[in-house]
């Protein structure tokens, strides 16, 4: 087991997951369960880079920090994560994508994220980049 694997192992798991019947926080229309709770999960991958966003951003909102870490290219994934948790993620609009599909090694994801800090309302808005490496879609960065 590497450095890196055991930093994954060591992350903490998800602190506000949602119930599988719930509707999924990145606002596909389907159940948790159905759509991002699958690949939290592990049972299965992201196949496009427009999936690996939006379970990326419904990691986020549940605090899913392993999950996070796991998605992240080794090139540029951090030691550790830190979520904030006064911030509560409350929609995602993607905005435009490129390439990024079942057959594609490269994806863009253009996104943006609206969240509630408290009282106050703030949104990021980013440039996404993936790679799919062996078969798995992975976050490299983002403008």
């Amino acid at each position: 087991m590497t450095s890196a694997d055991r930093a994954l192992d060591g992350a903490a798991a998800r602190s506000d997951a949602p119930a599988p019947d719930d509707r999924c926080p990145c606002l596909s229309g389907e159940t948790y369960a159905r759509c991002c709770g699958k690949y939290h999960s592990g049972a299965q991958t992201a196949p496009t880079a427009v999936a690996l966003m939006r379970s990326r951003y419904s990691a986020f909102a549940a605090g899913d920090r392993a999950y996070l870490l796991k998605t992240w290219h080794p090139s540029t994934r951090p030691r550790g994560l830190e979520l904030d948790a006064g911030l509560q993620w409350r929609r995602l609009d993607i905005v435009e994508t490129a390439a990024g599909g079942p057959l594609d090694e490269r994806g863009v994801v253009h996104f943006r994220a609206h969240y509630r800090d408290g009282n106050e309302s703030g949104m990021q808005e980013e440039t996404s980049r993936f790679l799919r490496v062996k078969g798995v879609w992975l976050y490299v960065d983002g403008e």
